[in-house]
Parts: C-alpha cells; sequence; structure tokens
C-alpha cells in the first residue's frame, strides 16, 4: 500500500512538472505577442509581472494561508534559517525576461532556445549538488549527465529547420546560456523560500515583487538613456494579457515540485511539457512562419527518452519515503 501510494505520488508530481513545461509555451506566445503589438519588450515584460503582482497581491489581501507563510518566512529569518539573499529570487527571472527581449532579436528564437536550455541543464546539475534547493543535496552521476545532453540535443534538433546561423554572435549565444542558467538558479532559491514559508503563493508574492521591482528599474534606465519609452497598452486578442497569471501559477508550481524532484529532473520533464506545449500551439496559433516538422516532433521523443535515462520518480521516492 505504501509502495502504491508513493507511485501515485511520483506520478503526480512528473505530470505537474509537465505542466509547468506546458506553461512556459503558453506564457511565451501571450508575452510574445504583447511585445510584438507594443513594440516595446521591457514595458511588455513589467506589463505581464506588474498585473501578476497585482493579481496575487488581491489575493493575498483575502488568503490567510498566504499572510500565514509571510509570518513563516520573517520567522525563518529571524532564525537564520534562510540567508536573506535568497529572497530576490524574484529579480533573476525579472532579469530573465530583459535579458532574452534584448538577444532574441539578435540571434532568433531558435539559436536562444538552444542557449537557454543549455544553461539550464548545466546550472541545475550545480544547483541540485549543492543542495541550493533546500531539498538536500543531489549526485552528479554519468546517467544524469547524459540526461541532460539528450535533452539539450533533443532542444536542437526540435528547431533544427529554423536555424539562421549566419552572422550569429558568440556574445549573444553566451548570454543566451546565463539567461538558461538564471532560471535554474532562481528554481533552487524558490525551492528554498517555499521551506520556509510553506505556502507557494508566498512565494509567488515574493517573486512577482522583486520581480517587478527590477524590470520597472531597468525601463527607468532606458527611459533616462534615451532607450526606450512607455507606449499606451494595445488592444487585441485578451490572451495576450494572460502573461502574469500563468506567471502566478508556474511559480506555486515549481516552487513546491522542485523540492521533492530536483532542479535537473524538473528541467528535464518540463522541457518535455515545453515542447509539447509548443508543438500545440505551433498548431492551433500559429505565429507567422512557423509550422509543426518532423523536426520538432523528433525533438520531442527524445526530449522523453532523456526523461527516462534520467530516471525520473528514483528521487522522489526516497524523498517521499523518509515523509511517511
Amino acid at each position: 500500500m505504501k509502495s502504491s501510494s508513493l507511485n501515485k505520488s511520483n506520478t503526480r508530481l512528473d505530470f505537474l512538472a509537465a505542466i509547468s513545461g506546458l506553461m512556459i509555451a503558453v506564457q511565451a506566445r501571450a508575452n510574445g505577442e504583447l511585445s510584438y503589438r507594443m513594440g516595446n519588450p521591457i514595458e511588455a515584460a513589467l506589463v505581464s509581472f506588474g498585473s501578476g503582482l497585482i493579481i496575487i497581491s488581491f489575493i493575498s489581501a483575502f488568503n490567510p494561508a498566504i499572510k500565514a507563510g509571510i509570518r513563516n518566512l520573517r520567522g525563518a529569518l529571524k532564525r537564520k534559517e534562510i540567508p536573506l539573499w535568497t529572497l530576490f529570487a524574484g529579480m533573476l527571472g525579472g532579469s530573465f525576461v530583459a535579458v532574452q527581449t534584448q538577444i532574441v532579436p539578435i540571434i532568433g528564437v531558435a539559436i536562444y532556445s538552444v542557449a537557454s536550455i543549455a544553461g539550464q541543464t548545466a546550472a541545475s546539475l550545480v544547483v541540485d549538488r549543492i543542495g541550493l534547493t533546500g531539498g538536500g543535496k543531489k549526485h552528479i552521476t554519468v546517467r544524469r549527465v547524459a540526461a541532460a545532453g539528450i535533452t539539450v540535443l533533443a532542444v536542437l534538433i526540435s528547431v533544427l529547420d529554423r536555424l539562421e546561423a549566419n552572422n550569429l554572435s558568440v556574445l549573444a549565444v553566451l548570454l543566451g546560456c546565463f539567461a538558461g542558467a538564471i532560471v535554474g538558479v532562481q528554481r533552487a532559491l524558490n525551492g528554498q523560500i517555499n521551506e520556509s514559508t510553506q505556502q507557494s503563493f508566498t512565494t509567488s508574492l515574493l517573486n512577482f515583487i522583486m520581480g517587478t521591482t527590477i524590470l520597472v528599474i531597468f525601463l527607468g534606465i532606458g527611459m533616462m538613456i534615451n532607450r526606450t519609452e512607455i507606449v499606451s497598452l494595445p488592444a487585441g486578442p485578451w490572451w495576450m494579457y494572460t502573461g502574469g497569471t500563468i506567471g502566478i501559477i508556474y511559480i506555486a508550481f515549481t516552487s513546491t515540485i522542485v523540492q521533492h524532484l530536483g532542479v535537473l529532473t524538473f528541467t528535464l520533464i518540463s522541457v518535455g511539457g515545453q515542447l509539447v506545449g509548443s508543438l500545440l500551439i505551433d498548431f492551433y496559433s500559429p505565429t507567422e512562419g512557423v509550422n509543426v516538422s518532423v523536426y520538432l516532433v523528433t525533438g520531442i521523443v527524445m526530449t522523453y527518452v532523456g526523461v527516462i535515462v534520467g530516471g525520473v520518480g528514483n528521487l522522489p521516492k526516497l524523498k517521499l519515503a523518509k515523509r511517511q
């Protein structure tokens, strides 16, 4: 009975991790549409984060559990159970979006995706090894390195028909890897914060506060040096303003799941969900010049091969067994 219960728990966590990846694809489509119509990527990112902050703040005002999470976090800080600097994890998310919006126009979405996933998987190995998630240290094994490599290769194949490597900027690719690494570290820090708050939506609230703050700073700097200006909100499909709402749910999911699965395992599964989500979006709501190809389908299959090689479910069993 206990073994059956553990298997069900592991299956639910794996499924939620896949859903988290799907949400990344949906959010990217929504934010991309908003950015395209606004013509101002930084402001579009701020609108997304800011709308999420408004929603989660409203929920927090009437949710005792979120308030309890804030008290738990304050207590953990006073007892020095969690470093103060971990609270700035949300700024990493804001920085990721800021870097993304500047690099994609230089190297394109395809190469950026490859660089970003490579950075995420590399960072995931490191943060798992040092136990930055708050869920304990996890060893770097040949199997886990191979799984990460297969996943990166899968992403490369999935965008093979879209690669435009002429006049490639090596610096931009390196910055793309750095942006991906930021995401891996942010997930790990959110795991630590969530251990202290014991409330995933409290973690979401903190992330949106910090993410919105750093984007306001970026936008302010851009205006001071005359690199950007504020534009009015454009008319368009309602779903292009859902990025903030999706972000609330995504951060709440990841901050909880990553403690049990580890950052690398979570990344492997979520990349699969992200590719499936991309496939569905390209099929039902394609952007200009995007077609569902055999490369994308092959990449999705290879991603789940990487998940199998990584031994999904083995690590969570050990973690959950200790909680029985």
